[in-house]
């Protein structure tokens, strides 16, 4: 049985737990460096507060570890804010997280909480339910980079070896294709 740990310092962590266990799927929170070091067989970094998320991981002197892993292959999900964390660049802000991912993110792209939205629209040639709260989205891509979702011309998902990029909120429908994606990912890679 696969296990996921989730980042569960601030953000919609318990909404991914729920879609795991929905799935059948075992998982754990990380909320301390320690936790870091338990088997996994992939992570999550929730959306959330990506600032807030960056200091903390910073502050808990998770960072450098949690980066190693993602590094070494750690098959990784962000989501919104994890998203954010995991680009190797933020558009117009010389923060860089994890900076594992070959891609640009616009933070805030789509404004503030109140122009957030929902849509329905293709993840890998599937049609889902998206759920955007002030979402960023893709800006640029390095090669090797897959975009697997265009919304309103802006790409909002991103594949790179075994990392998983959204600007939306999967954990916030019943929908479970952009879970199963991740797991899938990490049956494929083992």
């Amino acid at each position: 049985m696969l296990t996921i740990g989730i980042l569960a310092l601030q953000g919609a962590f318990v909404e991914h737990q729920a879609m795991f266990e929905k799935l059948g799927v075992k998982t754990f929170q990380i909320r301390q460096r320690k936790d870091l070091d338990k088997p996994m067989d992939g992570i999550v970094l929730p959306g959330g507060e990506s600032t807030a998320m960056g200091k903390l991981l910073r502050d808990l002197e998770m960072l450098a570890p949690l980066k190693k892993k993602i590094h070494d292959g750690l098959p990784t999900m962000g989501t919104c804010a994890g998203m954010i964390l995991m680009a190797t660049s933020i558009h117009d802000d010389p923060t860089i997280h994890l900076g594992e991912m070959n891609i640009t993110v616009a933070r805030n792209a789509y404004g503030r909480q109140l122009s957030s939205f929902y849509t329905k629209n293709l993840f890998s040639g599937q049609e889902i339910p998206m759920t955007f709260i002030r979402a960023p989205y893709i800006v640029s891509v390095d090669e090797g980079v897959d975009i697997l979702s265009t919304v309103d011309g802006r790409w909002v998902a991103a594949r790179e070896k075994k990392m998983l990029a959204t600007a939306f909120h999967p954990e916030l429908t019943a929908d479970t294709t952009v879970h199963e994606y991740f797991l899938e990912m990490i049956s494929s890679s083992s």
